[in-house]
C-alpha cells in the first residue's frame, strides 16, 4: 500500500535545542531504517513523503503493517518523521522525532485503501503548540487519515 505523508504548518529553519543550543538549519525527513530520507527544510510551506507499506491483514490479529519506513513491533507499528540539524557539509544530527501511529488508523480506511489500491493519506501540523517541531506520538486533530 502507498502511504503519502502530507506535513504543513512547518516550524521554521530555527531552534533552540534542549540543551539551550540554537538550531539554525532545521530539516525534517521520514526515518527510513536509522536513516533520515527526504529531508525538507523547515521553512518549507509543506512537506510530503510517499511511502511502501507491506500491509497484512491477519484474521486473528487485524492488520498488520512491515517495511523500510515502519518501526515497532507487531500491534504497535508506526513511522517516525525525524527533526535534526543540517550542518555546512550536509550532516544530519536529530534532535527530535515525531510517532505516527499506524495502529491508531480506522481499519476501515486500511481496509478501503487495499481493496481500492488507493494511497492511505496522513495529513500531519508539523508545528507544536509551543512553536517548534512537532515530536512524540501525534494524535488527531494534528494528524488525520484518509484514503485518497
Amino acid at each position: 500500500m502507498r502511504v503519502v505523508i502530507e506535513g504543513f504548518e512547518l516550524p521554521g529553519r530555527s531552534f533552540c535545542a534542549a540543551d539551550g543550543r540554537p538550531v539554525t538549519n532545521v530539516h525534517v525527513g521520514v526515518q527510513i531504517r536509522a536513516d533520515p530520507s527526504d529531508l525538507v527544510s523547515g521553512d518549507a510551506r509543506v512537506a510530503r513523503w510517499e511511502l511502501n507499506v507491506i500491509v497484512d491483514d491477519r484474521p486473528d490479529t487485524g492488520f498488520d503493517f512491515r517495511g523500510p519506513a515502519v518501526h515497532g513491533r507487531r500491534g504497535d507499528r508506526f513511522l517516525y518523521l525525524t527533526w535534526g540539524n543540517v550542518d555546512d557539509l550536509g550532516k544530519f544530527e536529530m534532535f527530535r522525532r515525531a510517532k505516527l501511529m499506524l495502529d491508531r488508523i480506522d481499519p476501515k480506511l486500511v481496509a478501503v485503501a487495499e481493496r481500492q489500491a488507493l494511497p492511505l493519506i496522513g495529513s500531519i501540523r508539523l508545528t507544536d503548540d509551543r512553536g517548534g517541531p512537532r515530536c512524540a506520538r501525534v494524535d488527531p486533530p494534528d494528524l488525520t487519515w484518509v484514503v485518497g
